[in-house]
């Protein structure tokens, strides 16, 4: 008889071993000649030796599906242990799965160019409205590169930019201060991944949220960098951020020139950006409009109202500029 300890890596315990224990009880059911013990996120198995490497194997099956589907059913142990699925694939299309085992991928013709615009570019410019996906897609895209180990580290920044709200007044110390801004980051990686394994990442800088200033000097590496609300950036901000960029290291920025909280006598660091670099080899762009948009269906009516406004506004504008200089 020989005794064992797996230790359950990258997943979630809770998933794994199923509403009191009742994955652990399935297994346990189809491995009667094993002691099966568990223990936060450590299996001890005590046996004959025969079983026990036939337990490990389907253990690592088991831990690679929870890893990729964030779900385990008992028709996954079963199938799994009894060897009819060889292995885990994703589908073509899905780029990870939500925590509630929803596929995540692209619903519309420009989220699907963006995510192809991601895997032939090293920079990738995703621009558009409220609601057309670009920051979820983009933190998918980087979630499914940690899992695949194609990059080490996840780094999301966001510029500190007062929608017309001063803040600076609120209690607490920097981070209490900073946090509401990087708000929506974090909601997007709660949706993807195990709270209890987000926060470990958190601890161990292998996922790190910070404000657009916290990125001066550093040089990012072996790293998906997103670069949210880019609209907000003044060009000399942009500038710095594009510039950190070093070995095996993906960039996305994303924006919405729609919103721009800066003041006005201030140019947004975005456009300035894509003009400049429009046409430099291995940087992508890919323009999202209200069509793309994924969320109520009254966001897209609110964006086309505030488009004809706009439209009608600037129109108004160029007549009246028009009649003073005939004047």
């Amino acid at each position: 008889m020989i005794e064992k300890h797996i230790v359950l890596e990258d997943i979630d315990p809770v998933i794994f071993f199923g509403v009191a224990n009742a994955h652990l009880q399935m297994l346990r059911s189809l491995f009667p000649k094993l002691r099966i013990m568990a223990r936060d996120n450590v299996i001890r198995v005590l046996g004959d030796e025969e079983q026990m490497a036939a337990f490990e194997e389907s253990i690592e099956k088991l831990r690679f599906h929870v890893l990729q589907f964030n779900s385990l059913k008992d028709e996954d142990i079963l199938d799994i242990v009894k060897g009819k699925r060889p292995g885990e694939h994703i589908p073509e299309g899905v780029v990870c799965y939500s925590m509630s085992g929803r596929p995540i991928k692209a619903r519309t013709e420009n989220q699907q160019r963006l995510i192809e615009a991601y895997s032939q570019n090293d920079m990738v410019f995703a621009v558009g409205p409220a609601g057309t996906g670009k920051t979820y897609l983009s933190i998918a895209l980087a979630v499914k590169a940690l899992k695949e180990k194609t990059a080490k580290k996840i780094i999301l920044s966001r510029p500190a930019v007062e929608a017309g709200e001063k803040l600076g007044f609120l209690p607490g110390d920097m981070k209490d201060k900073i946090d509401p801004y990087l708000q929506p980051l974090y909601d997007a990686l709660e949706d993807m991944l195990p709270q209890v394994k987000l926060q470990d990442m958190m601890e161990k800088h292998i996922i790190q949220i910070a404000p657009l200033a916290f990125m001066r000097g550093r040089t990012l590496s072996d790293a998906v960098v997103i670069l949210d609300e880019a609209q907000n950036t003044t060009p000399a901000q942009i500038r710095m951020f594009l510039t950190r960029m070093g070995w095996n290291t993906k960039m996305i920025i994303t924006g919405d020139m729609t919103q721009i909280d800066l003041p006005h006598s201030q140019k947004s660091g975005l456009i300035e950006a894509l003009h400049i670099l429009n046409n430099v080899e291995g940087i992508g762009v890919v323009n999202l409009d209200r069509r793309d948009i994924v969320r109520h269906k009254l966001v897209t009516k609110i964006v086309n109202a505030y488009e004809e406004y706009d439209k009608e506004r600037n129109n108004n504008n160029e007549t009246q500029r028009y009649k003073e200089a005939e004047e």
